[in-house]
């Protein structure tokens, strides 16, 4: 459009003049104005008296016609003179006066129609703009509105914002886990609100991270702080997290790379990776699946598999984990032989002997890591070091082969030990021995052993060779001399015998045992005796066939709070004594059963059963019978001390023997957890016909400690007699590893 030139008279009253135009019409005028100079503009008479010159208004002789001057095509201006009024001006006073419902008066300067007050105004609507991208709310989502509220401490409490959509099921880990870390339950403020603002802030960044393990990467966390000052009252200074886990992130893609070259063993081991895209990201889930992987690959004979450290990818858009996992399996592998670096020390051949797999068994670390424990069991060596030799590659789908490759060092070879000890009805008692593990190798200790007590003196030797045919089978020879003063009976006694047995150990615990052995004795023996009763020695010449089994299916050797226990011991006997034979079989029967009730306690019970048939009593050398009493039988009596009396009122063993136990294990929190008190029961009788007859039962109760080690309870028991004879103690004390029974 052309524009136009509007020039004005350089005077006061044209300025009002436009001022009007421009507010009467609701539009600036598209003109230039060309004015003279400020000075020129106010007479002096205005200066002099500002509101007397206003009050004048403008004389008629300066009321002027404006000329316009519209423009040209070229932007020239042409010079048109357009006759026009102008009012004179209100006064101030005036303009307070006007009726603002009076219309205004036509101006001939505006052009543009008045609209009318009761037509509605339209307006065009704009064409949409493709380019602009409006943000799109989701008008469905949940809003947190429950609170559960967790108070860790005096200083500190956790609040959730959840909602039934967007729950925390794994808040009570959570909190246990974060109240295991936090900085302001570790450590002491003081009162101070400074350290505690700066534990606060280490806090929040805990619980963000652990939010991000549990798998809410969204979640916010907010921190409110108590100055403490409650009704007038002044209380510690304390931090509350206001906690909105937000959505729980899930695994999208899993990437486990090279997996799927294990052929028909994928799907296997695939279970064995139990994480499947939709599952929560729990990171501490993807380091146990790691780890079941790898040892899913190592117990299926891929030797040399190798399973990278984990990649989780965070998509927010999706609000999911892409997890890779770099997979090798490098092919299948069957056992080879085994190679020792010190093969006249330990030689190959007899690491073969004790390791649980052969030659062309699959390979598998498990069996690798037992050689190794197997090998340590022995005592011989301090370091070992197991190395996987390559000796065929896998062919296609023939798996290849692996040698075991083992470097040892030795471990002192030779010990000298001694114990100093006491136990009631036992007497004092000093033990001392020196053996040599490998004089005879591999696996031949020779063995002397010597004890000197107030009622035992011993002096033996012992060979004995350990994995002699496979693993845990030991060969023992024993050949010792002894004299044994009990309150039951007097004996001196040579003795040789040997023995066969498998047997369980604190680290191989086996759920069958068993021995087999050959006894030759030659001893010389009386019941106990008094100054006035003097019972006759009688000597005796015994050969003895012993047999033991044993099955076990208790979960711990030493300290056991599940399973059961079922023991035998057989031997078949013949007795030579004043020229005649006597032939009899020693039996005894036990059961033992554990139950875990609570978390912290224990119910164990036992039940024994012996009985010797086929000879009389005084027959049956005194160190033959059996005998009840003692820590490991009916506690509250002497060792030996239940039984029938001979003539000088001692206990004279019998042909029979019934027990029954029955005690609580409880844990106490004394010493984190270390203690436990037993309350205990016991009974026993001992008859000298050969099936029980319960004619003199005795009863025995007290309470035991038991201090709980790495390698076993060390027990304390204090017994009382509840039907004692004149003889008996009023308390028993008796101390040992393990439980006692």
């Amino acid at each position: 459009m052309a524009r136009a030139s509007i020039k004005f008279p350089d005077t006061p009253v044209y300025r009002s003049t436009l001022f009007l135009l421009a507010s009467a019409g609701g539009m600036m005028l598209p003109a230039v104005v060309h004015a003279q100079s400020l000075e020129d503009l106010i007479p002096d008479s205005a200066v002099a008296n500002p509101d007397g010159w206003a009050q004048q208004g403008v004389p008629s002789d300066q009321q002027v016609t404006p000329s316009i001057v519209p423009a040209t095509p070229d932007g020239a201006a042409a010079d048109v003179t357009v006759p026009a009024q102008v009012p004179n001006p209100p006064s101030v006073d005036n303009l307070t006066e006007l009726d603002q419902e009076t219309p205004l008066d036509n101006m001939p300067l505006v052009t543009v129609e008045w609209p009318d007050e009761n037509e509605p105004v339209m307006i065009a609507p704009l064409a949409p703009d493709t380019d602009i991208q409006f943000v799109e709310l989701e008008r469905n989502s949940p809003t947190p509105r429950s609170r559960d509220i967790e108070k860790i401490s005096n200083e500190l409490t956790l609040a959730f914002l959840t909602n039934d959509k967007e729950a925390f099921p794994e808040k009570n880990a959570f909190v246990s886990r974060f109240k295991s870390l936090s900085t302001i339950v570790d450590l002491d403020d003081g009162d101070s609100v400074g350290k505690l603002a700066a534990q606060a802030n280490k806090d929040e960044e805990m619980l963000q991270r652990l939010l991000r393990i549990y798998g809410y990467y969204n979640a916010q966390v907010m921190s409110t702080a108590g100055d403490g000052a409650a009704g007038g009252q002044t209380a510690d200074p304390s931090v509350r997290f206001n906690i909105i886990p937000g959505k729980q992130y899930v695994y999208g893609t899993i990437d486990l790379a090279q997996l799927e070259q294990t052929g028909s063993d994928y799907k296997t081991l695939r279970s064995k990776f139990a994480i499947e895209p939709g599952d929560p990201v729990l990171q501490d889930k993807i380091v146990d699946e790691v780890a079941n992987l790898g040892t899913a690959l190592g117990e299926s004979g891929y030797a040399f598999a190798d399973v990278g450290a984990p990649e989780l990818l965070i998509d927010h858009e999706r609000e999911q984990g892409d997890l890779t996992v770099p997979v090798e399996p490098k092919g299948k592998y069957v056992f080879g032989h085994v190679t020792s670096d010190m093969p006249d020390f330990m030689s190959g051949t007899h690491l073969e002997k004790i390791a649980r797999f052969n030659a062309g068994d699959l390979y598998q670390t498990s069996d690798q890591e037992d050689l190794r424990s197997a090998i340590q069991a022995t005592g011989l060596v301090s370091t070992i070091d197991i190395k996987k030799v390559e000796t065929s590659p896998p062919q296609g789908d023939q798996p290849g082969t692996v040698d075991l490759a083992v470097s040892m060092t030795k471990a002192p070879l030779r010990t000298v030990a001694g114990s100093i000890g006491y136990g009631t009805g036992e007497g004092a008692r000093i033990e001392a021995s020196w053996e040599h593990r490998n004089l005879f190798p591999p696996e031949g200790m020779f063995k002397v052993r010597g004890i000197g007590g107030t009622q035992e003196q011993l002096l033996g030797v012992t060979f004995r060779r350990n994995n002699v045919t496979g693993r845990d089978r030991i060969l023992t020879l024993d050949a010792y001399a002894t004299t044994v003063n009990r309150d039951a009976y007097y004996a001196r006694t040579a003795t040789i015998q040997g023995t066969f047995e498998r047997v369980s150990t604190i680290l191989f615990q086996k759920k069958f045992s068993y021995s087999i052995g050959l006894q030759l004795i030659g001893t010389q023996e009386r019941e106990s005796s008094t100054d006035e009763i003097k019972l006759p020695r009688e000597t005796y010449y015994i050969a003895a066939v012993p047999l033991y089994g044993q099955m076990d299916t208790s979960n711990d050797l030493l300290d056991p709070d599940r399973g059961f226990r079922l023991a035998a011991r057989i031997s078949p006997e013949v007795s030579r004594t004043h020229g005649a034979q006597s032939f009899y079989s020693r039996n005894q029967f036990d059961a033992s059963y554990y139950k875990r009730i609570t978390g912290s306690v224990v119910l164990a019970g036992r039940v024994r059963f012996g009985f010797i048939p086929g000879a009389s009593l005084d027959k049956i050398a005194p160190s033959r019978r059996l005998y009840a009493g003692g820590g490991g039988s009916v506690r509250g009596y002497g060792y030996q001390a239940i039984g029938p009396r001979n003539a000088a009122g001692e206990a004279a063993g019998g042909r029979s023997l019934t027990e029954l136990s029955m005690e609580a294990r409880i844990r106490t929190g004394f010493m984190d957890g270390a203690v436990s008190i037993v309350p205990f029961i016991d009974a026993g009788a001992v008859d000298r016909s050969s099936t029980p007859e319960f004619d003199d039962i005795k009863f025995g109760a007290g309470i035991g400690i038991r201090y709980h080690t790495s390698f076993g309870p060390i027990r304390v028991d204090f017994g009382v007699p509840l039907n004692p004879e004149p003889s008996d103690a009023p308390v028993g004390v008796y101390v040992a590893l393990g439980q006692a029974f």
